[in-house]
Formats: C-alpha cells, sequence, structure tokens
C-alpha cells in the first residue's frame, strides 16, 4: 500500500510551484519512505526554478525526519529511526550500486527529482541519501545540515583544509557562508573577513565568528582585504609587500565575486611559498574571466568544491556534535519558518534576499 503525501511541485513551463496530494509507491529494494519534520529551502533550488525543463520537477535536498518503510535490502537504518536527508550520496564508492531518482506521477505529466526532493511530508528515496542520527536530534533546525552547513563548512574544512592561522575572506553570508564562517572558527582561522552587500547580514554574520566585516556596496572589497592582510616582511616576485587571505570562498557564484575572490587571495612569497586559494562554492550562473598572469606570478589557485567535499556518514556526526555544543547555532542560523502552502511566498523572499540565514519548511502530520 502506497503512502499518501502532500508534494511541491514546479511544472515544465514557468508557473508558480504548487502543492499535489499523491501516493508514493512502497520503497524498492534500497529505498526508504521518510516521514519528514523539516526541510532547509536552498539557493539551488531557484537556478532548478529558472532553467528550462524537459518535465515536471520535484525539490528539495535537505531534511530531517523519521524512517515509515523501508526496502528489503537497506541495512543501516529501521523503521523508526531518525534520520538527515541529503542530496550527497553516503558511500559514492560503491560503484555498483545504481542510485535511484525518484519519478512521481503528477497532474501534468511525470515529475522527477535530482536525487531526491524534501518539499514534502513524505518523501521517497535511496538509502544512499539518508544518514541514522540520535533520535535525541532536535528535528527541525537540523534540517539545513543535509546541504547548507555541509556545503559552507565543508567547503573550509574538507575542501580547502583551513588551518589554524590561516586568513579567510567568505564573499556571501547567507547560510551557506554562515556556516562557512563557523567552519572557519571551529579550524582556528583568522582573520575572518565577512564580505557581503547588506550590513544587517554581515553583523549577524560576526555572532558566527566573522572578526572583520567589509561591506562591498560601499568600499573595494579587495582592497579592503589586502589592507587587513598585509605582510610587510614577506616580497612577491615584483619585490612588493605580501598581501591577500590564504584562502577566500565565494558562496554566491555570481560572475563578480567570482572574479573578486583570486585577486583577494594572499599573492606569493617569490621562492618561499605559494599564493592563496580561491575557492567556489556557490553555482555559478555565468562564465568567469580570470587574471592569468596574477595566478601565474603569484602562484594562486582557483578551485570548486561541490556540497563540501562531504561524506555524511563521517562528517554529519561532526556537524551535530558543533550544535549540540553550542558551537554552531541552527537556531540562531534557521531565520524564517514557512508550511509547504506557503513555499510560493518563501521562494520569493529568498530570491528577493530577504532571508538573513537559512529558511526552512516546517511540515504538519
Amino acid at each position: 500500500m502506497g503512502t499518501r503525501a502532500r508534494v511541491v511541485v514546479l511544472p515544465q513551463q514557468q508557473a508558480p510551484l504548487r502543492i499535489e496530494e499523491i501516493e508514493l509507491p512502497d520503497p524498492g529494494p534500497t529505498q526508504v519512505i521518510v516521514r519528514q519534520f523539516a526541510s532547509g529551502i536552498c539557493h539551488s533550488q531557484l537556478h532548478q526554478m529558472h532553467r528550462p525543463r524537459q518535465s515536471p520537477v520535484i525539490l528539495g535536498h535537505e531534511a530531517t525526519g523519521v524512517i515509515e518503510k523501508l526496502g528489503a535490502q537497506v541495512r543501516h537504518v529501521r523503521e523508526g529511526d531518525l534520520v538527515l536527508v541529503t542530496w550527497v550520496p553516503r558511500d559514492a564508492a560503491r560503484s555498483k550500486h545504481e542510485v535511484v531518482r525518484a519519478t512521481l506521477q503528477v497532474s501534468d505529466g511525470v515529475a522527477q527529482s535530482e536525487n531526491v526532493f524534501t518539499w514534502a511530508n513524505y518523501t521517497l528515496a535511496d538509502e544512499q541519501y539518508v544518514v541514522k542520527v540520535d533520535p535525541r536530534t532536535p528535528r527541525d533546525v537540523t534540517s539545513i545540515i543535509g546541504c547548507a552547513v555541509m556545503t559552507g563548512a565543508g567547503a573550509v574544512i574538507n575542501t580547502a583544509g583551513v588551518k589554524r592561522g590561516n586568513s579567510v575572506a567568505i564573499f556571501g553570508v547567507g547560510g551557506v557562508g554562515l556556516s562557512a564562517v563557523v567552519g572557519a572558527r571551529m579550524a582556528g582561522a583568522h582573520p575572518i573577513i565577512a564580505v557581503d552587500l547588506d550590513d544587517a547580514k554581515l553583523e549577524f554574520a560576526e555572532r558566527f565568528g566573522a572578526s572583520h566585516l567589509v561591506n562591498a556596496a560601499k568600499t573595494d572589497p579587495i582592497a579592503a582585504i589586502h589592507a587587513l592582510t598585509t605582510r610587510p616582511h614577506e616580497f612577491t616576485i615584483l619585490r612588493t609587500p605580501v598581501s591577500g587571505v590564504d584562502f577566500a570562498f565565494d558562496c554566491i557564484g555570481i560572475r563578480k565575486t567570482m572574479e573578486q575572490i583570486v585577486p583577494a587571495c594572499r599573492s606569493g612569497w617569490f621562492g618561499v611559498h605559494a599564493g592563496g586559494t580561491a575557492v567556489l562554492v556557490g553555482v555559478p550562473g555565468t562564465p568567469v574571466e580570470l587574471n592569468a598572469m596574477d595566478m601565474l606570478l603569484n602562484e594562486k589557485r582557483f578551485i570548486g568544491s561541490i556540497g563540501g567535499s562531504c561524506q555524511p556518514d563521517r562528517d554529519f556526526p561532526t556537524f551535530l556534535n558543533w550544535h549540540k555544543n553550542g558551537e554552531l547555532d541552527l537556531d540562531a542560523l534557521v531565520t524564517e519558518r514557512y508550511g509547504i502552502d506557503d513555499i510560493n511566498e518563501a521562494t520569493d523572499a529568498l530570491a528577493a534576499g530577504k532571508i538573513s540565514g537559512r529558511a526552512i519548511l516546517e511540515f504538519e502530520h
């Protein structure tokens, strides 16, 4: 017998999101049904909403819920287990495992998910995308670990490997950027420079560990970063003092910020050590043009970070411990809450830049 669910559907043609009541099939051998408590609302869904598509789409990729049903081959969870749902597979190295996307019959055709869908009070997912957690884990704010926290903090800890004393600049301090700020603080970085266009968001970033604030609407962020990080006793190949951060993270992905993070990085100390690393975290929406001479002379790097280079089984317990110990304040990071019927209001607010941290959907049962 199937499971009745209320699901957010993105129509094939440009139109508002709609809620449909459908019946989820029973889980296949490696699938589970999750009754969901809350789901994060991510900028990635805005990208999905604005690009062309061949069929309706079901959205969302981070949530907290409980296992209701499971397939015969599922071993790492049982019915009644509390889980985090994420879009990154628990064990990507299982080459023989075929990841199954959800395909659901909706009113205007067949809708598909990209790995998972969490904008629904119940979801059907492959067991690769659910991570068992302590039953005492909070059931609302932890829903953003499966993307926002993982992507931001993971980029700092895993992709970049930031160490104590490294200098860091983070462009864009929404939910992902604030998670990166926390990751940098946990790694012992200093200074931690937050860059944004909104004074309120910058002040909010201080609460999570930013040591310096740069409003890019009022000043040149690259110049400000170099002024904060000059090393007068180290010199470039051109005999100018070394300055810039060890790591610059773009948590937005627009052309302007992608082109700012490389020049914001530390120039190399000629013959002693290489320059800094620019890390692209936000999903890019445009091409980018980089200064190849700057990268050559100062031995800088530009790298990408997808999902914070995370392994959910390994990393999620760390993030949950940060929250438990008061080091990652998810209650503060979640700044807006919506019901599923308010999904269009929620995505409009996100698109308009009105969400200072991370918004979530909360589901009633």
